[in-house]
């Protein structure tokens, strides 16, 4: 049995990071990964150009059960520590909105990053390893069984992720170990992720597939303004995606196609200016001619401007700016960014993330309910939670 100060499972982000931070230490941290490479994810994160945090991190941009819980971490490995680790390294990165930022090249640069920093910790990763067992013996050491031999250790940290992308390996192991140590689960679902239509919305939007603009989209008291992207399916794009974090099954989504605008208003004024265009060619100042074909019928777009009356104005500004559907559910783990729920924050320290009532167990990434939005959040949870794993274990 091969003996280790620390066993890190899952060679992602976050147990990348924290096993970083105990190598630093001076701890003797094996990582143990069952993909054939480590950090597969980073690689196809943002567009193959990893967004790998955000200038505005704070606790109100990530989902949990308890909302205060991320500040701990977030506060003591911030942003600018890890812009501080890409730049000695010499990677190029740009912020490209909202505070994203993002690398030059490829993401494949964080990637080697962190497993160049685990060489320089004298950090031992392991892939193709899977796990058969996990155990505590009465000595107080972790014992874990895999394919490749055992190993026990002071600590042990499940950075095994959530349950998105399962193409890369992603499986419930995480949730499995908390449960088998009495530790509370919060369920686990699909976050990030692009809508699919009910069938009559199909028939109604799924011609508009490849088509994109700026909206405003909202549900339960939360809303997002950014791009929305019709599908084959459904609706995506970044603020479909956020909202999806928030979305619950069978409530209805509200979608402001003009965010910052009154349609009416501007039709009215177009109107009493003596404008001789049809409707239809108003609206194409706005959207492109299959949006405005789809969201409104002939009878009020092949309408002259001048002769639209107040009520058709009305009309047309509640199609375009209080369009209302419910989702027939979601695209799923295929197409999530992430996992909402996980390990109960009420189980865990938020300084070291060790489960309260069971010594030398911690936790980090998205194994846990802490779910960022979209935009380098989530990876920002990653290093800080397995930066303050790794300083405790």
């Amino acid at each position: 049995m091969t003996s280790a100060g620390v066993v890190v499972l899952g060679g992602g982000a976050a147990g990348l990071f924290c096993a970083i931070t105990a190598g630093r230490r001076g701890r003797k941290v094996v990582v143990l990964e069952h993909m054939s490479e480590p950090g597969r994810k980073i690689l196809i994160s943002g567009g193959g150009r990893c967004n790998f945090t955000n200038l505005e991190v704070s606790a109100g941009n990530f989902l949990s059960g308890n909302p205060h819980f991320s500040k701990s971490a977030l506060a003591r490995f911030s942003p600018s520590d890890f812009i501080s680790l890409v730049d000695k390294h010499g990677i190029p990165w740009h912020e490209k909105s909202r505070g994203q930022l993002f690398c030059d090249r490829t993401a494949s640069e964080i990637r080697d990053l962190l497993v160049s920093e685990c060489r320089s910790a004298g950090v031992e990763i392991l892939t193709r390893t899977n796990i058969n067992a996990v155990s505590k013996s009465p000595g107080g050491h972790f014992e874990v069984r895999t394919g490749i031999g055992d190993f026990s250790c002071e600590s042990l940290v499940v950075a095994t992720g959530g349950l998105s992308f399962p193409r890369l390996g992603a499986s419930d192991l995480g949730y499995r170990i908390a449960r088998q140590f009495g530790l509370e689960v919060v369920g686990p679902r699909p976050a990030l992720v692009p809508f699919v239509w009910k069938e009559p919305d199909l028939a109604r939007f799924g011609g508009l597939a490849g088509v994109s603009c700026e909206a405003s989209v909202k549900t339960d008291g939360h809303e997002f303004t950014e791009g929305v992207l019709f599908t084959h399916r459904g609706l995506s794009g970044p603020a479909v995606l956020q909202i999806s974090s928030y979305w619950e099954e069978g409530v209805r989504v509200q979608v402001d196609l003009l965010p910052g605008r009154n349609l009416e208003t501007w039709l009215k004024e177009e109107r009493d200016s003596g404008s001789r265009l049809l409707v239809r060619s108003a609206l194409q100042n706005f959207w492109p001619k299959r949006i405005v074909e789809s969201f409104a019928d002939s009878r009020l777009l092949d309408r002259p401007l001048q002769n639209l009356p107040d009520a058709e104005a009305r009309e047309l500004s509640i199609r375009f700016q209080k369009w209302e559907f419910v989702p027939a559910g979601t695209e799923g783990y295929a197409k999530a960014e992430v996992t909402r729920g996980g390990v109960s924050t009420d189980e865990l320290s938020s300084k070291t993330l060790e489960a309260k009532g069971v010594k030398g167990l911690f936790f980090a990434g998205e194994v846990i309910d802490v779910t960022g939005w979209l935009g380098g959040f989530n990876f920002q949870w990653a290093w800080a939670s397995g930066h303050a794993a790794g300083e405790a274990a």
